[in-house]
């Protein structure tokens, strides 16, 4: 049977799998389907009592922990609309965007609520403390008294005991209204994403077409990205929990270290990373390796030996169970992409966006292209605005079940986005080849203008300078007429090598000749400038590049 409502397949999910463990906090707490199912029953009662419609406004401003689940899952399946913050946003942006979503019932962090206040949110009728449930503050005598806990308030509702066959969900259609998510992009102004059901069916169907037969409701995920980020949400959290699988929410900080170590324990069945993780296991622990052993790599079935060796201990260090790790959410470094496809290590490069819920492109492992972010994912297409689409780059514009219905109360930036025949324009810049893998060239308000026309693309020269010794990352911007890179430098690895910071600067701007003939003439470096501290960056760690802009 098919099931149409996302919230009836939830349903179906935690009937079957009540018993089985859902959701985890990292060396911490446990729930199983039934407990969730109870603490989203409790809440369904709150809802109620404070009033709440179908279609109302559900804010969530959390780390990821497993309450965060399971409020996110109880707007859902009561019908009301859940509208998920990231937790990184300043305070006064928080106010803004719970005005903005007409938010009536706000879940929060502690830690978040000390920088808020209730004035500020008039239109938010509660609001309740996430880890615990109780009210941090309501506007009325008869919301305060919901305050009563989980256990009292289920026994009464249900005398004789809640089970399997109360949990009845609302049933959603494919065009109506599943969520709100805020983009947290690099070009600075936060709109608020319409996604409808059928976008994150698209995406659900998506995942269990890819993922069989290797994720079941036997499967383990380790959910280090944001939760209110919508890869994460929906790669680490909701699909997983329409299949009855666990999942383990990493709740701190998720340091390449941290995340290692969740993964040597946990044994993650995929693993949904961006590249900058990839990227720094690569520079701290892989290509020392590969240097020590340059001259045996030179050498044919000698190199195949060490280029084994070398896998075996990248699956290991990364769980050693996976099928694949996808990542997504920034360019991924060539020299580090071109290494990783040597040794046969099972990773792919996804592409998509918030508008989409999140995929437009993906290939499995096995079948992806050098350079390539994959093929349209089913139900979606894509096209090229150019008049050579394999050749010259053009705008990358997307049309299907995956894309959202606008931007919430924000007409122009809607009509923006969409071309005359309803197209949306994603504002990347791509070509595709014969075969429909998409490749991409970069954001096209990043796109700068050559001295005689050219388009250059500031991500493929800060590929180049970050494959150099001391990097950490850069970014590439026009200054009078020339270009400049912003450099953040790896001080940490100067250290190592008894290099201070002087010397760590030395040493790159001496590599900058050698990084200007693998460029264009029209492209070449100019100039470089070395920050004090790491780039602002969003939650899925791209740079903040509007803040960098001259």
């Amino acid at each position: 049977m098919e099931f149409r409502s996302v919230n009836k397949l939830l349903e179906k999910s935690i009937k079957e799998n009540w018993d089985r463990a859902a959701l985890s906090n990292y060396q911490g707490i446990t729930l199983s389907y039934g407990d969730v199912a109870k603490r989203v029953a409790y809440l369904h009662i709150c809802f109620k009592a404070c009033g709440l419609q179908k279609g109302d406004k559900v804010a969530l401003c959390a780390r990821n922990q497993v309450n965060w689940g399971v409020c996110f899952l109880a707007a859902m399946t009561y019908g009301a609309v859940p509208v998920p913050l990231l937790h990184e946003f300043k305070p006064e942006n928080i106010h803004y965007l719970v005005n903005h979503c007409e938010a009536k019932v706000f879940f929060v962090d502690d830690t978040i609520w000390e920088g808020l206040s209730e004035s500020e949110m008039p239109g938010v009728q509660v609001f309740v403390q996430m880890s615990t449930f109780t009210y941090l503050f309501a506007r009325s005598e008869d919301l305060v008294k919901v305050r009563v806990n989980l256990s009292a308030t289920i026994k009464e509702k249900y005398p004789q005991g809640f089970s399997k066959d109360d949990v009845l969900y609302y049933e959603d259609s494919p065009e109506e209204l599943a969520l709100i998510n805020y983009t947290s992009g690099t070009s600075g102004f936060s709109k608020g994403v319409m996604l409808p059901y059928r976008s994150l069916m698209c995406n659900i169907r998506l995942a269990g077409e890819t993922a069989e037969p290797q994720m079941n409701n036997e499967s383990h995920m380790v959910a280090m990205l944001p939760s209110a980020h919508m890869y994460g949400m929906m790669f680490e959290f909701l699909f997983e929990m329409t299949i009855g699988a666990h999942v383990h929410f990493l709740t701190r900080v998720p340091s390449p270290k941290v995340i290692m170590k969740a993964f040597s324990e946990i044994h993650p069945d995929v693993i949904i990373a961006v590249p900058l993780i990839i990227e720094k296991v690569y520079k701290s622990q892989i290509k020392p390796i590969a240097d020590k052993n340059k001259t045996w790599l030179r050498i044919p079935f000698v190199d195949q030996i060490v280029l084994g060796k070398i896998r075996e201990g990248m699956i290991n260090a990364f769980g050693g169970k996976f099928e694949e790790v996808i990542l997504g959410g920034a360019a991924f470094n060539p020299e580090v992409e071109q290494f990783l496809r040597r040794v046969r290590f099972p990773f792919t490069v996804g592409y998509g966006m918030t508008e989409c819920g999140p995929i437009i492109t993906y290939a499995k492992w096995n079948k992806a292209k050098f350079g390539s972010c994959g093929m349209p994912i089913p139900g979606c297409q894509v096209r090229i605005d150019s008049p050579n689409p394999e050749k010259i780059p053009g705008e990358v514009q997307v049309k299907g079940d995956n894309v959202f219905l606008g931007y919430y109360n924000n007409r122009q930036a809607t009509k923006a986005a969409f071309t005359n025949d309803d197209w949306f324009k994603t504002g990347d810049m791509g070509v595709m080849d014969c075969d429909g893998y998409l490749y991409l060239r970069g954001r096209s308000k990043c796109m700068i203008l050559g001295p005689s026309g050219q388009n250059i693309y500031p991500e493929e020269l800060e590929a180049v300078i970050n494959n150099l010794n001391y990097v950490v990352e850069s970014l590439v911007i026009e200054d009078n007429g020339a270009l400049t890179a912003l450099i953040y430098p790896d001080y940490g690895q100067g250290q190592t090598a008894g290099l201070d910071a002087e010397q760590v600067k030395a040493r790159i701007t001496a590599m900058l000749p050698d990084v200007n003939k693998q460029l264009p003439v029209y492209a070449q470096i100019r100039k470089i400038e070395f920050l004090p501290e790491d780039f602002e960056r969003t939650p899925k760690r791209s740079i903040k590049r509007y803040l960098y802009q001259r």
